[in-house]
Formats: structure tokens, C-alpha cells, sequence
């Protein structure tokens, strides 16, 4: 039986929108609407934050929740995850990086389930290679050896400071590439909070709209039947989530 866990990055010191994670909505920062969401994956989930003291505050949500929180690199993101799995002993890792609040716990677990199924560590499965989902919505899976064989030889500052560009542009040889993809295009519906216009649509989205008791179909029916949604925190420029520092 392989040992799976959920392991998301998180820092105050975002250089977009600083603390953003403990930004209240309804009265619950969220970094708590993260967790809630991912309970319903029925995946043991690890925040792993950094060693600087300004991340207390994270540390003392994960206690205060019975949250696992590892602490580790402040910078160098694929260290931080791979001391977290070594740490925890995980043989398999879903990334997910926690300025997700809507994050889909009922889509990762069927993510999960059909990444088991393909029984090969090679194997990287994903839906920010190949974009159709909301951007916010984002997970990959990958295998500790893929991830070992990342953290031992890879040289870039790029690399290590975005956790999975190593295995993504297959720099080992090594890896399958796999896609999580729905039949509608909708990475144009931004659910992630990178800016201060993105915390404002989720305010609008959770107080206006119970995004965060909806699933990932139901909201991108709100935004197919809201199009001025859209336009709230449309980027200058698009995203490629998995090669964007958070």
C-alpha cells in the first residue's frame, strides 16, 4: 500500500499579495476554506511552510487545526517538499499550492485514483500541463522517486524554487507525462488568489454565490452564467501555474 499525502506550499510573504492566505472571508481566513475543501479527498494533507518567523501564523493555524505543518526552505521550494516527504515517509505526492481555497477535494481523490491505476513512478499526472480546468483548480501527482531525482540533480535556481519544472520539461529522461482534462475550456476562470483583484472576486464568489460549498462543475456554471466574473481579475498575461512561483 502506497503512502499518499497532499503536500501544499505556504508562506506570508507572497510578493504579489502579502499574508494573503490568512485574508478573511466570512470570518474564516483562507487558508481554513483550503483545508475544509481538500478534507473531502480523504487525503492526509501536510502544509509546509518555511522556517522564518513570519510563518508562525501558519504554524499556529496547523496546530490549532490538527493540521500536519512541516517547516523547512524558505526559498528553495523542492527541498521544502522533498524534506517534507522524506520526513513523512509519502511515496506519493499531490501538489497543491494553498492560495487555492476552492481547490476540488472529490476531483483530486478521482485524480488520485486513476494515477494509482497507471502503477508506474514514472508517471506525472496533472492538469496544469495541458490547461482546461479553472485556474485554482490545479493539482499534480508524481512518485517520491520522481521527486528524489529532482531534488538530487537539479541545478537551475528556476528549478528549485518552483518545485516540479524538473520533472514537467522531463529533464531526466524519465517521466510520463499524463493529463487531467474536462471537455469544457475553462482555465480562462481564475479561482486562485495571486492579487488583490483575485481576493475580491473570491469574496464575491464565497459571500454572493456559496462557491465554497459548490463543486468544481457548479462553479464553472457560475462563471459561464456571470461572465462579468471573468473580467474581475482577468491577467495582463497568462499564467502557467505549475512554473509560477507562489
Amino acid at each position: 500500500m502506497k503512502k499518499v499525502g497532499i503536500i501544499s506550499q505556504a508562506r506570508m510573504a507572497s510578493t504579489r499579495l502579502p499574508g494573503k492566505l490568512m485574508l478573511s472571508i466570512k470570518g474564516k481566513p483562507l487558508l481554513q476554506y483550503f483545508v475544509e475543501r481538500l478534507e473531502k479527498s480523504g487525503i492526509p494533507l501536510y502544509i509546509a511552510t518555511s522556517t522564518e518567523s513570519n510563518n508562525d501564523i501558519i504554524a499556529g493555524f496547523c496546530e490549532e487545526h490538527d493540521i500536519t505543518c512541516f517547516r523547512g526552505d524558505e526559498n528553495n521550494i523542492l527541498k521544502r517538499y522533498y524534506d517534507c516527504a522524506v520526513e513523512h515517509k509519502l511515496d506519493v505526492i499531490i501538489r497543491i499550492t494553498s492560495d487555492c481555497p476552492l481547490s476540488d477535494g472529490a476531483v483530486v481523490k478521482e485524480a488520485l485514483e486513476t494515477y494509482l491505476a497507471f502503477n508506474d513512478e514514472n508517471v506525472h499526472y496533472s492538469n496544469c500541463v495541458e490547461l482546461t480546468c479553472p485556474h485554482g483548480m490545479n493539482f499534480e501527482i508524481f512518485s517520491f522517486k520522481l521527486l528524489e531525482e529532482a531534488y538530487k540533480n537539479a541545478t537551475d535556481d528556476f528549478d528549485k524554487e518552483h518545485a516540479t519544472p524538473y520533472i514537467i520539461k522531463n529533464k531526466s529522461g524519465n517521466v510520463v507525462l499524463k493529463h487531467y482534462t474536462i471537455d469544457k475550456n475553462a482555465h480562462d476562470y481564475r479561482v486562485t488568489v495571486d492579487t488583490y483583484d483575485d481576493f475580491k472576486l473570491m469574496r464575491k464568489l464565497i459571500e454572493e454565490y456559496g462557491a465554497d460549498t459548490k463543486n468544481q462543475d457548479e462553479i464553472i456554471s457560475i462563471f459561464e452564467a456571470h461572465s462579468e466574473l471573468v473580467e474581475m481579475n482577468r491577467p495582463k498575461k497568462p499564467h502557467v501555474w505549475a512554473l509560477d512561483k507562489k
